[in-house]
């Protein structure tokens, strides 16, 4: 597969020397990456970001950190174009139980994240706007108990992008979900970065063929060994071996690319380093 045709802009999320401890503990080592502003001729692209790691290694406390909910120990987050100090509400966090006010109506709880950034008029045409474009007009008037799990998970992320910038952290989107559903948020992800050039999905999820299929960069979160003495050193890091540009390899953007030999032999290289980490 040959790469699209693509070009590079400013950053929008840099990790530079982050590190965090709790106690005597070293959870996350030194992570130093950075997301940059994809451009792709005549396309409105914006980027997705796969995040791996075996189950306890840390994931979670990243995903606190990026949504700025913790600070680390050491280092900085940095994101939008300005490149300021991540704080909460900058980054749009959707858990997996897409928390919703149960006695707000679907357009009230959006109501009330849009009013958090924009005057109360602006804040109306940017909910009725997403109502249309994430296909929840016709549910506006529900209340959360009466929308169906997809329906929930819209909302959550519309929810986020309306009060964030154009940054957003999805955790495990995938789980529990049959195979219409997953097509179905793998079509919102779209949606998402097609919005607007400078909207980022960030993508924790074990489901990695299917996050992989979405990305054009991945990180995966793993322990590293001295080059001197060949021990594993304390906490987990982004090695730059393992930080993978998808554009650059040309295995992003490609309709049906979980078809492609090319991809399944990446994906089973992708699970050979999380077995071995």
């Amino acid at each position: 597969m040959h790469p699209l045709p693509y070009s590079y802009k400013s950053p929008l999320l840099t990790l530079d020397h982050v590190s965090m401890r709790y106690g005597p503990d070293l959870i996350l080592r030194d992570l130093n990456a950075q997301v940059l502003d994809v451009v792709r001729p005549g396309l409105s692209q914006g980027q997705v970001v796969g995040i791996y790691g075996r189950s306890g290694i840390g994931k979670s406390v990243l995903c606190r950190l990026l949504a700025g909910l913790a600070a680390p120990t050491a280092g900085t987050v940095l994101v939008g174009e300005a490149q300021e100090p991540v704080q909460a509400g900058m980054v749009g966090y959707v858990q997996q139980r897409y928390p919703l006010f149960g006695h707000y109506t679907l357009e009230g709880n959006l109501l009330l994240a849009a009013r958090r950034r924009h005057p109360a008029a602006e804040a109306r045409d940017r909910v009725a706007h997403f109502l249309t474009r994430f296909g929840l007009a016709a549910h506006a008037r529900k209340y959360p108990a009466h929308l169906s799990g997809g329906q929930r998970q819209r909302a959550a992320i519309a929810q986020q992008l309306l009060c964030s910038e154009h940054l957003i952290l999805l955790d495990e989107p995938f789980s529990g979900l049959d195979v219409a559903m997953i097509d179905e948020v793998k079509r919102l992800i779209v949606e998402v970065t097609t919005l607007d050039e400078l909207n980022t999905v960030l993508i924790v999820s074990h489901d990695i063929a299917t996050t992989t299929a979405l990305a054009d960069r991945l990180w995966l979160l793993a322990p590293e060994r001295s080059p001197d003495t060949g021990q594993l050193l304390p906490g987990a890091t982004l090695s730059p071996r393992h930080q993978y540009n998808l554009a650059q390899l040309g295995l992003a953007w490609h309709p049906d690319v979980e078809s492609e030999p090319e991809f399944v032999e990446f994906v089973e290289g992708i699970k050979q380093e999380i077995r071995g980490s």
